[in-house]
């Protein structure tokens, strides 16, 4: 039988070697911070560089973000230039706080999130799926996976932790979403210098009003539910525990903060992640019949444990966020001195952390471009280093929706492929978009038909 060939997924081109940093504030690099990566990027752990007066420290070596994200992660917070551009969407929820706000907001969330409870909500997540899948059209069709992932990640969003609010599930609300990832994840000069109000480009105006209509909406919705939190969802949870540990208005604020968090947060990351892990199965037919079978199977029992009854299908969705990581940088900055290996790193210092590049690092990976899901089988995923594979950041700082994000994405997966069997369409090919998250520009669009 032959050997099937190696398959290596889509990726923007990159380029010989590295270019002066006043380039990324332009053109193509400026709205996709994917494109043009430099080839010695995935060679080498270290490369410091000045960009418009910062001194940014681009760090790849595990041991080295290890120091970043744990071992001296009181030293490395989220940068100034960073609050600058998400909180005026965001303000200072759990994404952007630092300090004891930070610890108090986690540990309000955190239940929320823990195993036992994400099982509870599989049967959400398994309820939207299947009235998703039986209200496709029969027959052979093309279309764009990246938008039935969006449509089925916000309904759960809203059901489990909104009390199926449909101001959240308006299509309004997600071209306002759109607009503003699109607009956040942009290394725009009017943004370093701190000047986005000024902005008068027509993506930075659609930005506004959709921080506008997401700030409005979600202050409503607390102020309808008051200070008692209302129904006893996340959000009613959220708001009681707020209430109770701040005064009245910064409740208030913080409520907002938060529910706009994990909003955008909680369907953006895991929508762009199922687009791309569809996308690799529809390229690979062959691995598309096994991983359908095992979610067949998966499907005739219980609903609480069915994530767990996927590890084909778990290997598969980790090897696609290793090839297009739902948040493809993030970066911190040095509050005092230190040393990151031979790198002596001063205050004021921004470190540069890159799942992107790590994620295809060829001293980390081996064939880091190609496809291949056993790189996360049991006992090959237990030889990783622990800061090498960073699909939902690392150390203390990990995303708290993780677990709720790998069970989404796979009850969701199963049904879509017990439902369709997908296939590339003649000429279409991806285009990976980085901005705050890892989008495919333009959609994913793909055939499907019933199986």
């Amino acid at each position: 039988m032959a050997t099937l060939a190696p398959f290596i997924p889509v990726q923007p081109p990159r380029v010989a070697d590295w270019q002066p940093g006043w380039r990324g504030l332009f053109g193509e690099r400026m709205r996709n911070t994917i494109y043009g990566w430099p080839e010695p990027a995935f060679d080498e752990f270290y490369r410091k560089r000045r960009i418009l007066g910062f001194t940014v420290h681009i760090v790849t070596d595990p041991d080295m973000v290890g120091r970043v994200l744990l071992d001296n992660k009181e030293n490395y917070l989220r940068p100034g230039i960073a609050q600058r551009i998400l909180s005026p969407l965001i303000g200072n929820g759990l994404l952007s706080s630092e300090g004891e706000d930070w610890k108090k907001q986690r540990r309000i969330v955190a239940p929320t999130f823990a195993p036992g409870a994400v099982a509870k909500m599989a049967a959400a997540i398994a309820r939207v799926a299947t009235q998703q899948t039986n209200g496709w059209l029969s027959g052979a069709i093309r279309t764009d996976m990246a938008r039935a992932a969006t449509d089925a990640t916000m309904q759960i969003i809203a059901d489990t932790l909104f009390s199926s609010d449909a101001r959240l599930t308006a299509r309004a609300a997600g071209e306002h979403i759109d607009n503003l990832v699109l607009a956040s994840g942009q290394a725009r000069v009017s943004t370093i210098l701190g000047l986005q109000d000024f902005d008068l480009t027509p993506m930075m105006m659609r930005a506004r009003r959709g921080r506008v209509y997401l700030r409005n909406t979600l202050t409503a919705m607390v102020r309808e539910r008051g200070p008692s939190g209302g129904a006893d969802d996340f959000f009613g949870g959220l708001i009681r525990a707020l209430y109770d540990q701040f005064p009245a208005a910064e409740a208030e604020a913080l409520a907002v903060d938060n529910a706009i968090t994990f909003y955008v947060a909680g369907h953006e990351t895991t929508a762009n992640a199922l687009a791309w892990t569809i996308y690799l199965l529809a390229a690979q037919p062959s691995l598309q019949e096994d991983a359908r079978a095992e979610a067949v199977a998966a499907l005739d029992g219980d609903v609480t444990t069915l994530a767990d009854r996927l590890p084909l299908l778990r290997q598969i969705l980790d090897e696609a966020m290793r090839l297009y990581p739902p948040a493809p940088r993030f970066d911190r900055e040095a509050k005092a001195a230190d040393r990151l290996g031979d790198a002596e790193i001063a205050a004021g210092d921004l470190i540069s952390l890159w799942p992107w590049v790590m994620h295809r690092h060829r001293k980390l990976w081996d064939n880091p471009d190609v496809f291949d899901h056993t790189r996360f089988a049991p006992e090959a995923k237990a030889k990783l280093h622990r800061f090498q594979y960073l699909p939902f950041g690392g150390g203390p700082r990990v995303c708290v929706g993780a677990r709720f994000a790998v069970v989404e994405a796979l009850v969701i997966l199963a049904h879509w492929l017990a439902a369709r069997r997908f296939s590339m369409p003649p000429g279409f090919t991806p285009h990976p978009m980085g901005t705050v998250t890892l989008r495919p520009k333009g959609g994913m669009w793909l055939m499907m038909e019933p199986v």
